[in-house]
């Protein structure tokens, strides 16, 4: 089941001033896929989520679940259909688990509340637990499960009713990081077995990434950049979606090619001129930033005394490196300018070593925002 989100506003008041929370919000989630709303604190994906759910609402625009209108407003003339009647399932960030019930009772509650038969209700919650692999522990007291099985029930909650979608509000916010990593792979693996049109909202890239079709950028009550993971993560189309998506090089440059035979565009930059992705529009001194995530910059050999580099290759001296497990973390200056890369965590790289950077041109886009 699809939703549809349209002109969405909310404004918050606080301290005499007033703060958009969702400014003017189209949103939509295509029917049967997982999409995360991604942002810092404060950018309204939270309220975003609340308004979709019925428990926060909005100043004017138009919710849709499926074919159905579930809110719709502008100034006093409204219409709005209640939470428990818009079909939609929940998963919050405390897992909203009663430490007085069973996990049978917890999971059960949805059903119970709506009148089921209790021989449906047994089915129902059972088949519900084997889905979340937590089969068999139907009389636990709830408080005797481990964070990441509490956050299964609270899933398995969410799913016995058989919602036409599911929000997600940061549910794996409170386990610890190992625990966190382990989760959002079940997760995965449940919400596309599942199949049902997912929602969800955190904060952390990493979340985000491994568990959505398309991920949502947001900043200061606005929609900023959508697109798959991998799309928003390479190519993303502002500074802050680049920076918020993971570490990158930034460096101020202004267009003096932007039909290079190359292929690509020139960029003059303070350590050299760049090859990049070309812009559309772009031309003969326009400002902005390079900008060139660590998996691009790589160290082709120490640097000779062969006179200029060629474009996208830099001059540089190795001022420290961190050893981070899975990879080795190098900071180095060109000049006045400071970069970072990735190497392998076996290729130890001593400071103060002069290297030869290659920057890969296909890697390298053109910011002005």
């Amino acid at each position: 089941m699809e939703i549809r989100v349209e002109n969405l506003r909310k404004t918050f008041h606080a301290e005499g001033r007033a703060v958009a929370a969702l400014d003017g919000i189209d949103l939509h989630v295509p029917d049967g896929t997982v999409t995360t709303l991604l942002g810092p604190s404060g950018c309204g994906k939270t309220t975003l989520l609340r308004c979709i759910a019925g428990l926060e609402t909005p100043d004017s625009g138009t919710i849709r679940i499926g074919d159905t209108v579930v809110w719709q407003g502008d100034g006093d003339r409204t219409r709005s259909v209640t939470p428990d009647k818009r079909g939609v399932g929940m998963v919050f960030q405390t897992y909203a688990i009663w430490p007085h019930m069973t996990v049978f009772e917890n999971v059960a509650y949805p059903l119970q509340s709506q009148g089921t038969p209790r021989a449906e209700t047994a089915e129902r919650v059972s088949r519900a637990l084997e889905f979340v692999q937590l089969g068999g522990y139907e009389n636990r007291p709830a408080t005797a499960l481990s964070g990441g099985q509490q956050q299964r029930v609270s899933l398995a909650r969410a799913i016995v009713a058989e919602p036409r979608v599911i929000l997600f509000d940061e549910p794996l916010s409170n386990l610890d990081a190992k625990l966190r990593e382990e989760t959002r792979a079940e997760l995965r693996e449940l919400l596309t077995r599942l199949g049902i049109t997912s929602l969800y909202v955190t904060h952390d890239r990493f979340e985000a990434m491994a568990l959505s079709d398309d991920v949502v950028v947001m900043q200061s009550g606005s929609i900023v950049q959508r697109g798959s993971p991998e799309e928003v993560y390479f190519r993303a189309s502002t500074h802050f979606v680049m920076d918020f998506m993971g570490k990158a090089n930034f460096l101020p440059g202004t267009v003096v090619d932007p039909e290079h035979p190359s292929g690509f565009m020139l960029v003059d930059t303070a350590v050299g001129p760049l090859l990049c992705e070309r812009r559309p529009g772009a031309h003969v001194g326009l400002a902005g930033q390079v900008a060139a995530r660590m998996e691009f910059l790589s160290i082709v050999g120490d640097l000779g005394d062969d006179g200029a580099l060629p474009p996208n290759h830099v001059a540089a001296t190795v001022t420290s490196e961190m050893f981070l497990g899975e990879y080795r973390e190098v900071q180095l200056r060109a000049g006045d300018t400071k970069l970072v890369l990735r190497t392998s965590a076996t290729d130890a790289i001593e400071p103060g070593r002069r290297v030869e950077l290659l920057l890969d041109p296909a890697g390298c886009r053109f910011l002005t925002e």
